[in-house]
């Protein structure tokens, strides 16, 4: 597990900058066909040149886009294509006349998105590599320009830094509130919410790509006498830590959520059958192997399921599945893994302990 980045604080921040990513995609698309249409307007002054690297911007968002749900540290491509799109248009801009052209400003465009992805940590990084960019341009295009006048550079300057404190702000408080309903509070997993919204986008990629997705259904055994005998407290940080425990064995792309109760849920894109077979394994073995909650031993009874390779992902019928072999891995004992055999359209239950 990757954990946190200098990027990326931690696993929710991850899901977070890749949720963002693609509510973003359509409209930086849109973006650059803006700024496209503003350099073939002002190609007759400016000249045809300027648009060979926005092109190249647009290449490298292709390029990285497909990568970021299955890479590992997904914040160190989203931010590798961010540089280029930035030095796509520091391009542009030397192409262009550098400060002696409104053009300049143009260097603020990809600051907005910055903290709507990224920690702290990287839209300071982001911010000064774009008033280093933007400094390099003005001094190899027109240097005595900018020492004559020192507002030809020192005005956007300043228009980057504000346009970066006010987007930062804002993302910032947006954050707190969508956090509050996506986010649960207890484990700070993601709760049923969040879970709705990312089964649509799911069954859309699975039915571009082809790809299985797997899904694990976790319980807690016997943890109302958790509760009940050791008090709320107590299960609370049973459930926080056990939380904790199952994140730390999934990848950066898995996602695990809080359905309520002792109960949790976990998406593997990419997984088939026998890939979210052996997780679940995985994850119950971390389970059984430590103590929780201030000493507490505690097992958990997991159902896996999922999707056909080249099927659309048709989550109420793989949730359905993975709830009965769940059903049935109680029945047999609890703290075992039983997997739905979904490739023949019957429950054939594999039973491990």
């Amino acid at each position: 597990m990757p954990g946190g980045s200098w990027l990326c604080r931690n696993d929710m921040d991850r899901e977070r900058m890749l949720d963002m990513e693609r509510r973003i995609a359509p409209v930086r698309a849109a973006a650059m066909g803006v700024l496209a249409l503003g350099l073939i307007a002002c190609g007759p002054w400016l000249g045809w040149w300027t648009l060979a690297p926005l092109a190249l911007a647009a290449l490298g968002f292709r390029v990285v886009d497909p990568r970021l749900e299955l890479a590992e540290r997904p914040e160190n491509w989203l931010f590798t294509a961010w540089a280029i799109t930035e030095i796509a248009i520091a391009v542009s801009v030397a192409l262009s006349g550098g400060p002696r052209t409104a053009t300049m400003a143009w260097f603020a465009i990809p600051v907005v998105t910055l903290s709507s992805r990224f920690s702290l940590r990287g839209v300071i990084a982001g911010v000064s590599f774009t008033l280093a960019l933007l400094i390099a341009v003005a001094f190899a295009t027109a240097t005595h320009a900018v020492l004559h006048d020192p507002t030809l550079l020192v005005a956007p300057l300043t228009l980057v830094v504000a346009v970066a404190m006010l987007s930062t702000a804002l993302m910032r408080s947006d954050l707190e509130h969508r956090s509050e309903a996506v986010i649960d509070p207890l484990t700070g997993m993601l709760n049923r919410n969040a879970l709705a919204s990312r089964v649509a986008e799911l069954a859309q990629q699975s039915q571009l790509s082809g790809e299985p997705i797997g899904l694990i259904l976790a319980d807690l055994d016997h943890f109302k006498q958790v509760n009940d005998s050791l008090g709320h407290a107590t299960g609370d940080a049973v459930l926080n830590d056990v939380a904790y425990v199952l994140r730390k064995q999934l990848r950066a792309f898995d996602l695990a959520y809080r359905l309520g109760g002792e109960e949790f849920l976990v998406l593997l894109p990419g997984a088939d059958a026998a890939q979210t077979c052996a997780l679940a394994e995985e994850l119950r073995e971390a389970v059984a192997c430590r103590s929780v909650g201030g000493g507490v031993e505690v097992t958990l009874s997991l159902g896996v399921s999922a999707s056909e390779r080249g099927e659309p992902f048709d989550y109420a019928e793989v949730f359905a599945e993975a709830d009965a072999a769940l059903y049935e891995a109680k029945r047999l004992g609890r703290d075992q893994v039983c997997s739905a055999g979904s490739y023949s359209g019957e429950l054939s239950w594999l039973a491990t302990s």
